[in-house]
């Protein structure tokens, strides 16, 4: 079974780059721009997890977050929110928006691949 990975990211390089890491793991990835173009998606496409930038365009990754956490349909999905934003309190601030865990950019990619298996585990999708 492939596990489906929503990446929001607005960074084409970030993007591009997280994409093929995860593609090589044995992820099928989607990708989508912004926070609009994220709740689209997931309720299109239903993904098995989502990896959330939290500095988007048109609709930040917190707002998204809140939105698909309030949808009873999607509500379940895990998110992970990503942010370059490594301040003190930003931990607390991804949890309180929605997001299931959180991570640092840059990608630390064997870290963020524990965190994305606990969540898939969390929800009965093994690796």
């Amino acid at each position: 079974m492939t596990i489906r990975v929503l990446l929001v990211e607005d960074n084409e390089m970030n993007r591009d780059m997280l994409t093929r890491r995860l593609t090589r793991k044995g992820f099928e990835v989607l990708q989508a721009v912004d926070g609009q173009q994220a709740i689209e998606m997931t309720s299109q496409a239903m993904p098995d997890l989502i990896l959330m930038d939290m500095s988007l365009p048109v609709l930040d990754g917190w707002e998204a977050t809140r939105r698909l956490k309030a949808d009873s349909d999607l509500q379940a999905i895990p998110v992970i929110g990503l942010t370059a934003h490594a301040m003190d309190g930003d931990r607390e601030k991804c949890l309180q928006a929605g997001c299931d865990e959180y991570d640092t950019k840059p990608i630390d990619l064997p870290r963020l691949l524990e965190k994305m298996t606990i969540q898939l585990q969390r929800i009965g999708k093994g690796l």
